[in-house]
C-alpha cells in the first residue's frame, strides 16, 4: 500500500524547492513542479534506503 504525504513547496529563483510535511528532513528541487515530485519521491526512497542500513 502507498503512503500519500503533503508535499509542501514553493518558488525560489524559478525553481521549485519542496520538502515533505510529515517527514523531516526531505526536501529536493526542481525546474518544474512534476520534476520536484519526482526527486522528492527519491529522496524518500534514498532516506528509507540509508535507514535501512543502519
Amino acid at each position: 500500500m502507498a503512503k500519500s504525504f503533503t508535499l509542501e513547496y514553493w518558488l525560489e529563483d524559478d525553481w521549485y524547492i519542496g520538502r515533505l510535511q510529515e517527514v523531516p528532513g526531505v526536501f529536493s528541487q526542481g525546474e518544474t513542479l512534476e520534476e520536484l515530485e519526482d526527486n522528492i519521491r527519491d529522496a524518500y526512497a534514498m532516506m528509507l534506503e540509508k535507514g535501512s542500513a543502519a
